[in-house]
């Protein structure tokens, strides 16, 4: 695959990265469209974070490519990340800023401007329902209002591609629902959202596909119906996702 299909946003080809002896991420090829919702599982140390780290250009591959609106990366690191949004698992927050000062400072970078800046930041922190603590310092937040405020950064620059490792982490139920509710007005206004995530719960819930990745391969690329189908005897994509992984040891 050496090229974005007419109906795709992001390729990986053939994607490899090796750290010394380990091979992180072993020939990965996939496909993602604008509007889908895509979920990569696997146990840890499968490969997910490196693909992540891979995909938004924190990492440059061994071999392969990653293309992104017809973009490489590689080649073109600042036109491709303009669109990108990333929400790493363990998310940086400079705590000496307010929430507000936060996302002004975040939006300054992404080079929206000023007045249109003001009425995004006033609707994610609406959003997110952090508008009563909008101009406190960021220390004094707690862990989820945090996690909150970092979703309201990295929506506010209406990114095209959003790629998200762990999304539940530091979220509490009213706060995992407000985030879900984003990917999928995201994805309906035709962004590409990709989560890799332990909750599989939550990949069949929100996930157009599904990906598993084994040992820095890809095992199996479907809906989640569809990998539940491919083994007998399964009737969750837990059960099915653990069978799988058992028959390549």
């Amino acid at each position: 695959m050496n090229d974005l299909s007419p109906t795709s946003r992001v390729a990986l080809a053939d994607l490899t990265k090796r750290f010394g002896n380990l091979t992180a991420v072993d020939h990965l090829s996939l496909q993602l469209s604008p509007g889908e919702i895509f979920a990569f599982l696997g146990l840890n140390g499968a490969g997910k974070t490196t693909t992540i780290k891979l995909l938004v250009g924190l990492l440059a591959p061994t071999s392969g490519s990653v293309l992104i609106d017809g973009r490489d990366l590689a080649r073109f690191p600042e036109e491709a990340k303009r669109i990108i949004g990333y929400v790493p698992d363990e998310p940086y927050l400079y705590e000496k800023l307010t929430g507000a000062e936060f996302l002004d400072f975040v939006g300054t970078l992404y080079g929206i401007p000023q007045q249109e800046l003001i009425s995004r930041r006033e609707q994610m922190l609406e959003t997110f329902r952090l508008t009563s603590v909008a101009y406190r310092l960021i220390e004094t937040y707690s862990h989820g209002m945090r996690q909150r405020l970092v979703y309201a950064g990295v929506f506010l620059h209406e990114p095209r591609l959003l790629v998200v490792d762990e999304p539940t982490v530091g979220l509490d139920p009213e706060g995992m629902q407000l985030v879900k509710t984003q990917f999928r007005k995201l994805a309906a206004s035709g962004a590409t959202v990709f989560l890799s995530t332990h909750v599989l719960s939550l990949a069949q819930e929100i996930a157009d596909r599904i990906g598993i990745i084994h040992r820095g391969k890809m095992l199996a690329c479907g809906r989640s119906e569809d990998l539940i189908r491919q083994n007998p005897g399964c009737r969750t994509l837990e059960e099915g996702f653990l069978k799988l992984v058992e028959r390549n040891p």
